[in-house]
């Protein structure tokens, strides 16, 4: 890479096949395909943010690859470390809709076989300087991306470069039967917590909390890890708990306008924090629950994504 990237963001770009409100996107018409998978989300929303971004990933030799790349290029994110499978598709994800627009994700479309693209993520040399390394854990539910996300992280580490954690527990991506709302079993906590014992910045869900920590406090979350990591803790429309810095705090959530679909509320909350990681630590809570408000004012966890200008001017009418 030419230039520095102040986020490297690695792991899974998938579509999401949203279903009709209250129907079942296996069967149910029509279907809303929406590029996806949450290091994507999150580097699409730092690029249109304005942070410079690359991402780490490994798409279908397919249609859907193509529009990725399409994508990637029109925001502006790095693809030099971008690869395309040639034998396993982009993976399609499942995505059930609440009437309200609350989501869940219950099975995958298109394996022909070989499995999907994002499981055999290849391992790949990290550029020597950047400000963050955004993961997940989706990719250690398969061996060969569990292997290439490590070696990264171990090359962050040697080159200085902090580990930024979003938890992203998806049981289905771990067992395709497993039920939707599931917590961890003991392989993948033991398989998860050395990422939650070397990330500088964790960002999880509340349920995410009690399930790894059993406690949904940020401040003993932060403490009970040796590297005593900032923490953020999430929690749907209730306030968002932080630990930054040995301070700690809350910032409520913010209603957007509307909520079409909140798929990618939560990238487009960690691409807001991230963007303003040097700013005074309310500012950053505030922008990035802003970012996480206005992306569910329409499909998909991309498309929504704001600018800064709408993110100010959205924060400008808020009291």
């Amino acid at each position: 890479m030419a230039d520095l990237n102040a986020v490297i963001c690695l792991g899974e770009a998938l579509v999401d096949r949203l279903g009709p409100p209250g129907g079942n996107p296996g069967c149910d018409r029509p279907v809303d395909d929406r590029l996806g998978g949450a290091p994507a989300n999150v580097a699409c929303g730092l690029a249109r943010l304005g942070t410079a971004v690359a991402f780490v990933g490994r798409v279908g030799g397919d249609a859907i690859g193509a529009e990725f790349q399409r994508l990637f290029v029109q925001r502006g994110v790095d693809i030099s470390t971008l690869q395309e499978d040639p034998l396993r598709p982009t993976r399609i994800v499942l995505v059930r809709r609440s009437q309200d627009g609350e989501r869940q994700f219950q099975g995958f479309a298109g394996d022909q076989g070989e499995g999907f693209a994002d499981q055999a993520l290849q391992p790949v040399a990290l550029p020597a300087a950047a400000q963050w390394l955004l993961v997940g854990t989706i990719p250690l539910a398969t061996a060969q991306s569990a292997q290439s996300l490590l070696e990264a992280v171990a090359q962050a580490r040697s080159q200085a470069i902090p580990l930024a954690l979003d938890v992203n527990w998806r049981p289905t991506f771990w067992d395709a039967a497993a039920d939707p709302a599931a917590g961890p079993t003991e392989a993948a906590c033991s398989a998860i917590r050395p990422l939650l014992e070397q990330a500088a910045l964790i960002k999880l869900a509340r349920e995410e909390a009690l399930w790894f920590f059993a406690d949904d406090d940020p401040r003993a979350i932060s403490s009970g890890l040796p590297q005593q990591p900032d923490v953020v803790v999430t929690d749907g429309a209730a306030p968002v708990r932080w630990c930054i810095g040995g301070e700690s705090g809350s910032q409520p959530a913010l209603s957007p306008p509307q909520v079409v679909d909140t798929t990618g509320a939560g990238d487009a909350f960690t691409a807001g924090l991230l963007h303003r990681w040097f700013a005074p630590v309310a500012e950053r809570l505030r922008f990035a629950a802003a970012c996480g408000a206005l992306v569910c004012g329409g499909a998909g966890g991309i498309d929504p994504q704001p600018t800064e200008a709408q993110v100010d001017t959205f924060l400008g009418g808020v009291s």
